[in-house]
């Protein structure tokens, strides 16, 4: 445990706390002799507690205590709006962070749900059960749709939605229709609330909430924070763009439970006062350019989620990472970063082969049961956000030990004839790819492509070069990816244009020597060939699984 202070004194956070409730949590964070003294009416700091109390100017809710507490111990706070509770320090103990007191509420029907996917059946069955009036619309047929008439939800099929708009009152858009659709931007223009199904779910849940976003490593953070909260025997659900929409859980979980919550761009461009009690910002890379046009406004979407957070919520994020460096984060959140090396603002930070909190070691990175030098910062961030919500550090360490990876994520799917096969369809962009071609030291099969998403593709030539034989590629982005990989070819790389996947994997499997890799890293998004890149990942499976 860190040094601090062992009497009170001046510079105390202010609060107004009953004092048998200060006494109750100065005894949990263990101040030397504070509570008998208290109770004895003895010194601290040359008055009672009970005295003490009397000065405590500002108001903080007894969820947000254990930050209060800890924080004027070591005097270094935040200033935001005025109130102090964005703290610079945590001491390491296991006061669980609570869920706000307060949601939003739900906003006025009828409600008009377009895009039908998994969120927006999600959303739509979650209105209809509280009995509102619920219309749900989809440009095409996706599966299931036609199923919530069921429900109570009238829908329509094939259809732009505009003809629906009468009469809606709200509007919940599911995170794959973009802002600028005709339907979403007549809604705006007449005055109609627009929101996405996340932001919804969230106004409709009472829990604790961990958001986590990034370009890179979201899914793989939010498993592996469940992951550490099921390690400390903590009630834990994970969600989001992680696989389960957010309002599949509405009634389903307890009042205790964690929400872990993978957050996309996509869901945050759409929120409006959502405030997760931790919020993790991983990194940031150009991606989703075609729809969000540049990078300035991808970041603006992925800082969403620290921009409605109070002086009580937490901020975690990537200090390496180059958009931290002059990024007013936002929101009033206390700040904890992570990086590599020994900087002295860093709460957790690596350093010669070991994981550190707050200059004490938590793990050696060899421990690690993730795979990759990526992961570390992966493994950091989920430690971070852990550590600061209360989770004990025993069961932190034994989580990193224990947690394997995801599908689709460096999967290693199998091995034959010396020659390893790499699933990692999730790398879904040029830096995500960047990082599993440079995963291995050389040898690497690269299969490469899918539909545009209009990033350019010369990042992949350094890597490539570095560490492939060969690339193969596939896609609605062959061309475009064989012109500007072109110098790689110098180096010595070939390039293959390939008909689809399973000709690719054949010909890379054919091509390879014991020793080399296989591996599925396309830095592009599936959908020119399958409805997701889990379809697109586990069809890699079968074709290795079939090869002779």
């Amino acid at each position: 445990m860190g040094s601090y202070p062992r009497r009170f004194g001046d510079g105390l956070l202010p609060l107004l706390l009953p004092s048998r409730r200060v006494l109750q949590l100065l005894s949990e964070v263990g101040v030397d002799g504070a509570p008998d003294q208290a109770r004895a009416g003895g010194p601290l700091g040359g008055g009672s507690l009970v005295e003490l109390c009397g000065l405590f100017l500002v108001e903080v809710d007894l969820g947000a205590a254990a930050h209060g507490v800890r924080a004027y111990i070591t005097g270094e706070t935040r200033s935001c709006g005025g109130a102090s509770g964005a703290l610079a320090k945590l001491w390491h103990v296991s006061i669980r962070v609570q869920a706000k007191e307060v949601r939003p509420p739900l906003p006025e029907g009828p409600f008009l749900i377009v895009g039908l996917a998994r969120s927006g059946q999600a959303a739509a069955r979650l209105l209809a059960a509280r009995g509102e009036t619920v219309r749900a619309v989809d440009s095409g047929h996706p599966e299931g749709a036609a199923g919530l008439e069921g429900a109570g939800v009238e829908v329509f099929l094939d259809t732009d939605g505009l003809a629906q708009l009468e009469g809606t009152r709200t509007v919940v858009k599911s995170p794959g229709v973009p802002r600028a659709a005709t339907v979403i931007a007549r809604a705006l223009e007449r005055g109609i609330e627009v929101m996405g199904e996340m932001e919804l779910a969230w106004r409709a849940l009472p829990n604790r909430f961990v958001g986590v976003t990034g370009t890179n490593g979201k899914t793989t953070t939010v498993e592996l924070l469940g992951h550490l909260y099921r390690s400390a025997g903590e009630p834990v659900a994970v969600a989001g763009n992680v696989g389960t929409a957010l309002s599949e859980l509405v009634g389903e979980v307890e009042p205790d439970t964690t929400i872990v919550c993978e957050c996309s761009s996509f869901q945050l461009e759409d929120t409006v006062a959502f405030a997760p009690e931790c919020a993790v910002f991983l990194n940031l890379a150009p991606d989703h350019l075609d729809r969000h046009g540049d990078l300035e406004h991808y970041l603006a979407a992925k800082l969403r989620i620290f921009a409605n957070q109070g002086n009580d919520d937490i901020a975690v994020y990537n200090a390496d990472d180059p958009f931290a460096a002059g990024t007013d984060l936002g929101g009033c959140a206390r700040r904890v970063a992570f990086c590599a090396g020994d900087a002295p603002d860093c709460e957790i930070a690596v350093a010669e082969g070991t994981i550190f909190y707050d200059g004490e070691p938590l793990l050696p990175v060899s421990e690690l049961g993730l795979f990759g030098e990526h992961n570390v910062a992966n493994a950091m961030a989920a430690a971070a956000a852990a550590l600061a919500m209360g989770i004990d550090r025993d069961a932190v360490r034994a989580g990193l030990r224990s947690f394997a990876g995801v599908p689709h994520r460096l999967e290693t799917v199998a091995e034959r004839g010396g020659v390893r096969f790499v699933n990692d369809s999730k790398a879904t962009n040029v830096a995500s790819a960047t990082v599993g071609i440079r995963a291995f030291e050389g040898g690497v099969h690269a299969i490469l492509g899918g539909s545009e998403k209009d990033e350019p593709f010369a990042p992949l030539v350094e890597p490539v070069q570095e560490r492939a034989v060969a690339c193969w590629l596939l896609g609605a982005t062959t061309e475009r990816m064989a012109r500007e990989l072109a110098p790689v070819v110098e180096a010595g790389v070939d390039l293959h244009r390939c008909d689809g996947l399973e000709d690719a994997v054949r010909r890379a499997a054919a091509a390879a020597r014991p020793g080399e890799v296989v591996l599925l890293s396309p830095a592009c998004a599936s959908f020119d060939a399958f409805e997701n890149y889990e379809r697109r990942g586990d069809r890699f499976r079968e074709i290795v699984g079939e090869l002779g």
